[in-house]
């Protein structure tokens, strides 16, 4: 099973706070043992939102918004993509992981759509087509 772990974006990440010697340092010890177990396939920390942008589409038009947007609840600070056993094993993982700047913090577990999850719909030649695509990509990098 896959899973989307999103850090949650706080007043410090969206101020552009640079994490501390000691908090690389565990962060990096962190994703080892991720790896080790063969747990993490990609990871990332994100810049602050006044960094980013958002396109929105609002009758058929596409709208540009330049950040920093305002509501950091509804942001993300990173994320890792993890493949995982089992929900509980997702859950565990994350509560081995450093806290940030040891204030309140939030993480989110998702779980990544499997081409199965999709039923019939997901015909055998929009399967094939997928593969092409994320063979692609995989090259690509």
């Amino acid at each position: 099973m896959r899973f989307m772990i999103i850090r949650k974006a706080d007043k410090s990440t969206e101020a552009g706070v640079m994490p501390s010697e000691a908090l690389l340092a565990a962060m990096l010890k962190y994703n080892e043992e991720l790896m080790k177990a063969g747990v993490m396939l990609q990871g990332e920390g994100l810049q602050p939102s006044s960094k980013g942008f958002r396109v929105s589409t609002n009758s058929g038009k596409p709208t540009v918004v330049d950040g920093p947007f305002t509501e950091t609840k509804d942001l993300i600070a990173g994320f890792w993509l993890w493949n995982v056993k089992s929900k509980a094993e997702a859950i565990e993982w994350v509560k081995r992981c450093p806290n940030p700047h040891n204030e309140d913090s939030e993480i989110e577990i998702r779980q990544v759509f499997e081409a199965e999850d999709f039923g019939a719909e997901f015909t055998p030649e929009l399967r094939e087509q997928e593969e092409r695509v994320r063979a692609k990509a995989a090259k690509a990098h």
